[in-house]
């Protein structure tokens, strides 16, 4: 006989504490990157032009946004487990790809398929302990997986930093990458159980009916619903400074001097505060509400980054800025995915989320554009103002928009 399917934290710990486990290992995969790739771009491929380096990111941003949108759309129709474990067989050939890379676009496309993993796994680990967690305590859920995955990318972050000082950069990440991989799918298969038997016990206090559709749900995260368009344009502008940080910050550190572990360091204090902090912010978020974290975070990631740019390029001024940034993150993050989750019914669930997180991730690619073909035109620094300029409108519409949190019945 099978056991009662329970709702909580405590209920499901288990579940809930592999889960939590695996996003670490999603977060380790992508952070193997973030300090040493965009210097692998100048430095092995020869590679002059800003924006052309950080095409890897506009890949990995695009096939991330997408695969984040199908991933909502079809989780109850295909199964969340399932798509985990899809996620992670995309991310087999990743490793291969930068290994045996003899020009940067194979790079480019490696990272198509990294993007493609993350939308997957990173998508279905938040939708399966959303469902487990239930509607009390779903901020502290989410701020345990924000906070494992982005300091998983801390740890490797800063690990591909230090040893790339001594080992080929590209031999760093492609056999991190394989073990990750590996790790990756086995506990998805083995250990992990689908959540449909949660979605299905909650939703029986709304009524029973089906999932919206995936147009009505894209209509009312971008545009009908005031309280899910906010915290759309808000995690596009989040993400816009996670391309500028991945992407942009190693090379303008390296121009002003900073060795390969010192941009490692910057490279690891930004997710690893962002990481740390989460569990505390998401929960701060369950009592005291979704908006004033979102619009303080958007404010201190504008400072942040002011302090960048006024820095010149320091070591000690960077690790400030890098930390301020991870500060202001970590109240943005959590509590934006925890406001789209307040208004809609558990039935829409997932294809909300998958929305909200299709234009959070579409902002690597404005990102990775924006400061590409600005650093080219006007120079790094005054390309990192610019985003600190747009950081600080994106904090502003948040302040200045009327927040429901009654949960509502979508239109159809």
């Amino acid at each position: 006989m099978m056991a009662p399917v329970r709702l909580g934290l405590r209920a499901n710990a288990a579940q809930f504490t592999i889960l939590v486990g695996l996003n670490a290992l999603v977060g380790a995969m992508v952070g193997l990157e973030r300090s040493v790739l965009p210097l692998v771009g100048e430095r092995e491929f020869r590679l002059e032009s800003h924006a052309a380096i950080l095409s890897f990111v506009v890949a990995f941003g695009a096939a991330k946004a997408v695969t984040n949108l199908a991933a909502g759309a079809l989780a109850d129709q295909v199964g969340r487990r399932r798509l985990l474990v899809l996620g992670w067989l995309l991310a087999l050939p990743v490793p291969l790809l930068i290994a045996l890379a003899e020009s940067w676009w194979l790079i480019v496309a490696a990272n198509l398929l990294l993007g493609a993993n993350q939308g997957l796994a990173w998508s279905m680990t938040i939708v399966m302990k959303i469902d487990l967690a239930g509607p009390t305590r779903r901020g502290l859920a989410l701020g345990l997986n924000e906070s494992a995955g982005y300091l998983g990318v801390a740890v490797a972050a800063f690990a591909s930093g230090v040893l790339a000082s001594s080992i080929a950069p590209r031999t760093v990440v492609w056999t991190g990458a394989l073990a990750v991989a590996l790790a990756g799918l086995v506990v998805s298969i083995v250990f992990v159980r689908d959540t449909a038997d949660h979605v299905t016990h909650e939703q029986r206090d709304h009524g029973e009916r089906d999932t919206l559709p995936l147009r009505a749900a894209f209509a009312e995260a971008s545009v009908r619903n005031p309280v899910l368009r906010t915290c759309s344009q808000a995690g596009l502008v989040n993400n816009l400074n996670d391309a500028l940080a991945w992407g942009l910050v190693p090379l303008y550190l390296a121009a002003h001097g900073a060795s390969t572990p010192q941009i490692g360091a910057v490279a690891a204090v930004y997710p690893g505060v962002w990481g740390f902090l989460q569990v505390g912010t998401g929960w701060l978020s369950d009592s005291v509400g979704r908006k004033s974290l979102i619009t303080l975070g958007m404010v201190v990631q504008a400072g942040a980054l002011v302090l960048l740019v006024a820095g010149g390029g320091d070591f000690a001024a960077s690790l400030v800025a890098a930390g301020l940034l991870g500060l202001g993150t970590a109240l943005v993050y959590p509590t934006l995915i925890a406001a789209v989750s307040d208004v809609v019914e558990p039935r829409d669930r997932a294809s909300v989320v998958g929305v909200y997180r299709f234009w959070r991730d579409a902002g690597f690619v404005a990102g990775a554009l924006l400061v590409g073909f600005a650093a080219d035109a006007i120079g790094s620094g005054q390309a990192i103002a610019v985003v600190a300029g747009v950081t600080g409108l994106s904090g502003a519409f948040v302040a200045a928009t009327p927040w429901r949190t009654q949960r509502l019945r979508l239109s159809r």
